[in-house]
């Protein structure tokens, strides 16, 4: 992939996990060869290989290959996003048009990470409120979002590398990503992680206010926050904890 962009794109920066950053000028691509490491490794076929192009800090272009799963999902500012093995057989991906929380299918990483973390009370009262809790996990779930398929992605630790390339996915298929205090990601030093939030829009404010109930920072004081800093989760370990699942999408929201 540098090869290439060095033969085609010479005056574009470059940055990735794997060697030094190149290049220069407000044009970036951001590469992630293999998101979903521990997958990889393991012989799960959920990972990923991440491109993304920055513009002036902002994502305008996402790619995501995941070839154990024959899937490729890709957008580009103003043009959609889609998904398909080749540009001539692609079909358009939108996120799912959920309104109601407790229809809501929502996939979340290290959940361990999430309920011992800052936004832990406020993880725990939304995961009690919503249709289903399941945890595909690393770029899928962001993938899923931009399906229609989950309606709310929560990564508990996300970079710039990853955050590039699956904001702009997410937002071309109509849907919203922010940290949990509702700041931008995908943006400034690729290796500055943070928590992610990744909706089908519809939900995002109302998924935001509960993450931040109970935490040390509030959806509102993170917004208004001229730093930026943003607390990531305390914890990283990959336990999951069960509950029972609700009502299927599209039946009674339940009373009281």
């Amino acid at each position: 992939m540098r090869h290439q962009l060095g033969r085609t794109r010479p005056r574009d920066r470059v940055v990735g996990r794997a060697h030094e950053e190149t290049g220069q000028g407000e044009r970036c691509w951001v590469l992630d060869p293999v998101d979903g490491t521990a997958n990889y490794v393991r012989g799960v076929p959920v990972w990923a290989t991440l491109i993304s192009l920055v513009v002036a800090g902002e994502p305008v272009l996402g790619l995501v290959s995941a070839p154990s799963l024959s899937r490729r999902w890709w957008a580009g500012r103003g043009s959609g996003a889609w998904t398909g093995r080749a540009l001539t057989r692609a079909s358009r991906v939108h996120v799912s048009d959920t309104r109601v929380l407790a229809h809501a299918s929502v996939s979340a990483d290290e959940v361990a990470a999430w309920s011992h973390g800052p936004h832990g009370a406020g993880f725990d009262r939304l995961t009690d409120r919503v249709w289903r809790t399941r945890a595909f996990g690393d770029f899928w779930s962001h993938a899923l979002v931009a399906d229609g398929a989950v309606d709310v992605a929560l990564s508990a630790w996300m970079d710039a590398f990853q955050a590039s390339t699956l904001s702009a996915l997410v937002a071309e298929a109509g849907g919203r990503t922010s940290t949990p205090e509702g700041l931008p990601v995908g943006q400034g030093d690729p290796r500055r992680a943070s928590a992610v939030v990744a909706t089908n829009g519809l939900l995002h404010d109302e998924v935001l206010t509960l993450l931040g109930s109970g935490s040390a920072a509030g959806p509102v004081a993170g917004r208004a926050a001229a730093s930026g800093q943003v607390p990531g989760p305390a914890v990283h370990a990959s336990e999951g904890r069960g509950r029972p699942s609700g009502p299927p999408p599209g039946g009674e929201e339940p009373q009281g």
